[in-house]
């Protein structure tokens, strides 16, 4: 599974920025969301690490919502992070950059936040669950993981609903044939879960202070604080 993700998601590392404001209706709060979850000073000197960073978005708003931060993005797909590479090429040692399969490879380091968009629902679901404590262990006392993610509706009925209303949006928003497809091709390798289980799995994993401050179809941004 890890390979085809890493082969579905090196083929659309050309496109993926160029259509991504299309294929997350609501795209500016989603990612707004997010920024506004690492609740720390503008100006702190944070550590932090972004999973399945791709080509570098999130932590670009990151990187501007906190200029002194350092970033570590952690990607499986090397094409991804070529793209990541060389929108930061002259940040110098603020980022840094890692191939890793996130799902089963330790965290190294501590950090202040750890942060991930549209990637952990690649995981299965005990995967998700051990990713979460392997997190919360690798977080500083006070620190924050923020999950801006596409996720399973509540009931079979809810996701069928919310899916062919997401597809309904992003025609609405300009998206094209060859960019759905390709958005509905990636989503062949989607295991998403519930909003409610993976707050859940926040829980047994020992965050606290847990909240969702975004919901809208199949996205929703949530945190928890160590």
């Amino acid at each position: 599974m890890a390979d085809s993700v890493q082969r579905a998601f090196d083929l659309a590392a050309e496109d993926y920025d160029r259509t991504r404001r299309r294929l997350v209706p609501g795209f500016d709060d989603f990612y707004r969301a997010a920024i506004d979850l690492i609740q720390f000073p503008h100006d702190s000197q944070l550590k932090v690490l972004d999973l399945g960073a791709g080509t570098g978005l999130l932590a670009a708003f990151i990187a501007y919502s906190f200029p002194q931060a350092r970033i570590t993005m952690v990607d499986i797909s090397s094409e991804m992070l070529e793209r990541a590479r060389a929108r930061f090429e002259l940040a110098g040692e603020r980022f840094r950059f890692e191939v890793s399969d996130y799902g089963v490879d330790p965290i190294q380091e501590k950090y202040d936040a750890v942060v991930s968009a549209l990637s952990i629902h690649h995981l299965g679901d005990d995967q998700k669950r051990s990713l979460f404590a392997r997190i919360h262990g690798a977080l500083n006392d006070g620190g924050v993981f923020v999950n801006a993610e596409q996720c399973r509706g509540a009931t079979p009925e809810r996701h069928r609903f919310h899916h062919e209303r997401w597809i309904t949006r992003v025609r609405e928003l300009g998206v094209d044939d060859r960019d759905l497809a390709a958005a509905l091709d990636r989503m062949k390798f989607d295991r998403a879960a519930t909003l409610e289980d993976q707050l859940q799995w926040l829980r047994e994993a020992g965050f606290r202070d847990i909240d969702c401050a975004y919901k809208n179809l199949i996205f929703a941004v949530y945190r928890g604080i160590k």
